[in-house]
């Protein structure tokens, strides 16, 4: 042939597949008529691609070599685009499209194996197990791999076979005619769907799905100090994939429940303790209940506090005892456990507590009733101020 496509596409030859796709790649986005503004750019086109069409198929450019002529008297064996200043090109546009973007028409059959999807579900917790960690059985229900065809998707004693209609290609090509060429559009098969092979045959239990839904009970370990919004990942546990593939993963949102003493604050716990108007003047000793003894394997020691209150404590007063909080999720350490103090008034007294209550009142000089603005006793105004500032 009196055309040298080595010489067109500047490659030796002896180029790989690789450098001549390079080649027609850089050449034809250079001088593709919509891009180069050279008056003879429409022919040099025609001239990269008709070389492209030969060196790139492997029977093709063996014909060329040994002296044959591979397009066989036209571009391709077929009617194209004219160009000006030219004759007309059966071009395959779709190998432009691969060269200039490095993509392949033809994917291929994809696989039925796929992996799962992730699944999400949702643990209560009481705010002793959230503190301290528990281990709880968790009832999901997920897409498991098919017991009867064991992920096939066939039934027993039968196989997928290749699809008739793309002969186990996994896509179909449609030629178009346009001005540019001879279009092809490749898309998966409508009849395989893109995977190359049928089941005509599927599986009774799982339709073809090589996966059926089951409810099965898993043990979630939750660590200590968690909060409401954490989540527990656990790999491989969720959603099995279609055709029996890998199982997505499983990831537990934690709800920590609200407790009827104790409210959280952090890693801190805080309870309110009424105290009655005689402990709070006197001072006294409380044995509290903790977050430790509501869990059977804890240590029966740390079931309980005990808290000293002293003399003369007024309402509001907050103790702390330290380190017996929530523990640290991520280090080490706990919160600690505060204790609000809130002085009860007696709302009812007998003829004889009353009395007392009046002498104590009078003892202190307390006694609103006999309160009097004489130099001896306390103003009202000066009582009720020294009230708000002790």
């Amino acid at each position: 042939m009196s055309t040298d496509y080595y010489a067109v596409l500047g490659v030796p030859k002896d180029a790989t597949a690789e450098q001549i796709k390079k080649a027609y790649r850089k050449l034809a986005m250079k001088y593709h008529p919509d891009v180069s503004e050279a008056a003879d750019s429409a022919e040099k086109f025609k001239q990269i691609g008709e070389a492209y069409e030969v060196l790139h198929d492997a029977q093709k450019r063996a014909m060329y070599d040994r002296g044959g002529d591979p397009l066989g008297g036209g571009f391709g064996g077929a009617q194209g685009f004219g160009f000006p200043g030219g004759g007309q090109a059966g071009f395959d546009f779709t190998n432009l499209v691969d060269a200039m973007f490095g993509q392949n028409a033809s994917r291929g059959p994809r696989s039925r194996v796929r992996r799962g999807q992730d699944a999400l579900v949702r643990l209560d917790l009481s705010l002793a197990e959230a503190a301290f960690g528990v281990t709880k059985p968790l009832r999901v229900d997920t897409a498991v791999v098919c017991p009867t065809c064991n992920g096939s998707g066939a039934h027993e004693g039968s196989e997928p076979v290749q699809c008739s209609t793309c002969r186990g290609q996994g896509d179909v090509t449609s030629v178009q005619r346009s001005f540019l060429g001879d279009i092809r559009t490749t898309q998966p098969c409508p009849t395989c769907r893109g995977y190359g092979s049928t089941i005509p045959n599927p599986c009774g239990e799982c339709s073809g799905e090589g996966r059926v839904r089951s409810q099965r009970t898993i043990n979630v370990k939750i660590p200590g100090g968690v909060s409401s919004g954490n989540r527990v990942h656990l790999d491989s546990q969720g959603e099995v994939g279609p055709g029996g593939g890998p199982a997505g993963d499983l990831y537990v949102e934690l709800t920590v429940h609200q407790h009827e003493m104790f409210k959280r604050n952090g890693d801190d716990v805080d309870v309110v303790v009424k105290v009655p108007m005689t402990a709070a003047a006197l001072g006294t000793e409380l044995t509290l209940p903790t977050l430790e003894g509501e869990r059977d394997d804890m240590d029966a020691d740390l079931g309980t506090v005990r808290i000293t209150i002293p003399p003369g404590t007024q309402s509001g007063t907050r103790l702390t005892v330290t380190g017996r909080g929530i523990p640290r999720l991520r280090a080490s350490g706990r919160g600690d456990l505060g204790v609000t103090l809130l002085v009860q008034t007696p709302t009812k007294l007998d003829e004889h507590q009353r009395d007392l209550m009046r002498r104590l009142a009078e003892a202190r000089d307390e006694a609103r009733p006999g309160i009097s603005v004489g130099r001896q006793h306390k103003g009202v105004f000066s009582w009720l101020k020294d009230a708000f500032t002790q």
